[in-house]
């Protein structure tokens, strides 16, 4: 696993209780869409959470959206999130 992709996984661990987290780089499936870039990555986040998963859907995505909210600015194009 890449630096980035590790911080992006310690800062949900960090801040929001999980039980696994895992993250795959979709990145290289966009490669011919019109506005790639190529230092930017589409991520799925597979998150089980016990915590996550007793709230409602549209909120536990917004809580790891804003925890990510730097590198959604900076380095994330996509982001996917399952809750599990």
């Amino acid at each position: 696993m890449n630096d980035f992709l590790k911080l992006v996984e310690e800062k949900v661990k960090k801040n929001i209780k999980i039980e696994n987290i895992l993250i795959i780089d979709n990145s290289s499936k966009h490669k011919k869409h019109k506005f790639f870039d190529s230092n930017k990555y589409h991520l799925t986040l597979e998150i089980e959470s016990d915590y996550l998963k007793s709230i409602d859907k549209v909120h536990a995505q917004r809580q790891v959206m804003k925890i990510l909210d730097k590198e959604l600015k900076e380095k994330i194009h996509a982001l996917e999130i399952k809750i599990k």
